[in-house]
C-alpha cells in the first residue's frame, strides 16, 4: 500500500515577473516573492525563463539562486542556451517543458515519445550535473514510458484539461490523472502535477497519494491582487494539507 506522505508545493513566481516587466524598472521583485512564498511555506520555487524572456529574466534565476534557501525548479525548453544556463545556475531541478512564442501560457505536456532522440542528451547531462530533472508531459502511460527510456526521475502531469473542465468530463481526466499518478509510481518515477490549479479544483489533485508535488503559479499571484501572497499561499497550503489527510483517513478506515 502507498505511503501517504506531506504533499510537497511549489509556487512559480512568473507573473510577478510580468507585472514587473510591464512598465520595466525593478518592481514588484520576483526574488523578494520568492521569499515571502518560501516564508509562507512553499517547499519549493518554481520560475520558466522563457526564450523571449516576457516574465523571468536571467537575472533573477541568478539572484534566486544566491539568494533563496528554497529549492529552484527551473521550467526551461530543450534548447542549447537553456541547458546551458540550468548548468551554470545548477537549479534543485529542472523541469522540461514545450515552449511556443505565441502561446500565452504552456498549453500542454510535451511529446516525449517523439522527442526522444532530442530529449536524451540533455536529460542526461543534466542529470550528470546534479540537476533533478523533470518532464512536463500529458497523463498519458505512453508519456510516462518515454520518460523510464529518458531516465528522468521526474514527471509532472499536466493538469490544464482538467481546470477548464466540469462535471463528468472534469471527472473523467481526473481519473487519468489519477491512474497515471498510479501508473508512474509503479514504474519508477516520482509524480508531480500543475498548471490551472486553483482554490476551487485542488483538492481532488491533492488527494491522490502517488503525486508528490505541486506546483502553482498564476492562481496565486492573481489572488494575491486581493488577500496578500503569504495569505493566498497559506490558504493553498491548508487545503492541499486537509486533502491529503482526508485522503489518508478514508483509506485507513
Amino acid at each position: 500500500m502507498t505511503t501517504i506522505s506531506k504533499l510537497r508545493l511549489g509556487v512559480n513566481i512568473d507573473h510577478v515577473a510580468t507585472i514587473r516587466n510591464a512598465r520595466g524598472g525593478d518592481y514588484p521583485d520576483p526574488v523578494r516573492a520568492a521569499k515571502l512564498a518560501e516564508a509562507a511555506g512553499a517547499d519549493g520555487i518554481t520560475a520558466h525563463l522563457r526564450e523571449d524572456r516576457r516574465h523571468i529574466r536571467d537575472d533573477d534565476i541568478r539572484r534566486i539562486r544566491e539568494q533563496v534557501t528554497a529549492p529552484l525548479n527551473l521550467e526551461m525548453a530543450a534548447t542549447a542556451e537553456m541547458e546551458a544556463i540550468a548548468l551554470r545556475h545548477l537549479p534543485h531541478a529542472a523541469c522540461i517543458v514545450p515552449e511556443k512564442r505565441e502561446e500565452r501560457t504552456t498549453e500542454g505536456g510535451m511529446d516525449a515519445v517523439r522527442g526522444h532522440d532530442a530529449l536524451l542528451p540533455i536529460v542526461r547531462r543534466l542529470g550528470e550535473a546534479g540537476i533533478r530533472v523533470s518532464l512536463f508531459i500529458e497523463p498519458d502511460p505512453r508519456q510516462l514510458d518515454a520518460a523510464v527510456a529518458l531516465g528522468a526521475p521526474v514527471v509532472e502531469l499536466h493538469t490544464g484539461a482538467y481546470a477548464e473542465l466540469s462535471g463528468t468530463a472534469q471527472a473523467t481526466e481526473l481519473q487519468r490523472i489519477t491512474d497515471a499518478a498510479i501508473y508512474a509510481e509503479s514504474v519508477g518515477l516520482e509524480c508531480h502535477a500543475g498548471h490551472g490549479l486553483t482554490f476551487d479544483n485542488v483538492v481532488p489533485i491533492a488527494a491522490i497519494a502517488t503525486v508528490k508535488e505541486l506546483n502553482i503559479g498564476h492562481f496565486l499571484i492573481g489572488e494575491a491582487v486581493f488577500s496578500g501572497l503569504d495569505s493566498a499561499i497559506r490558504r493553498m497550503r491548508s487545503l492541499m494539507d486537509k486533502a491529503r489527510a482526508d485522503s489518508q483517513g478514508a483509506r485507513s478506515a
